[in-house]
């Protein structure tokens, strides 16, 4: 039995499903497809079940799964170039105490202040690309 594959350029509303489910759950494939695989159960995209999303170009069958990975992979490398270039990693200031105390060091005179706390950098892993899984077994050029 042959893999159906998809020739044709995904539809807007499947790439919008699929964006829909990752920016409710920042995972790559193959954890994003048990969330889409929610969202359709439960209509949670413009109230579309799997058959809605079967006619706009999503299918949850195996034969249709290579296809829909690598829309999965291409609208999250998608999202992540995005994200990456409206927000880059944020650094906190220095605790308002910390501030506070370097505040009255200064004004009591100290010439060196070795307690100045490091800013921290918090960093959104969330942020991190996600590798390319492909999936086990699949037919070579699927």
């Amino acid at each position: 039995m042959e893999p159906r594959t998809s020739e044709r350029a995904p539809s807007p509303d499947a790439v919008e499903f699929v964006r829909f489910c990752y920016r409710r759950r920042r995972v790559g494939w193959p954890e994003l497809y048990d969330e889409m695989c929610a969202v359709a159960g439960k209509g949670h995209f413009n109230g579309w079940g799997p058959d809605e999303l079967a006619a706009a170009g999503i299918g949850f069958s195996l034969f249709e799964m290579p296809a829909l990975a690598v829309l999965v992979n291409r609208v999250v490398a998608d999202e992540q170039e995005k994200r990456a270039a409206i927000a880059p990693p944020s650094v906190t200031r220095a605790p308002l105490a910390a501030v506070a105390a370097i505040t009255s060091m200064a004004a009591a005179g100290a010439s060196e202040v070795d307690a100045v706390p490091e800013p921290v950098v918090e960093v959104d892993l969330a942020d991190q690309p996600t590798p390319a899984i492909g999936l086990v077994g699949a037919p070579a050029g699927a």
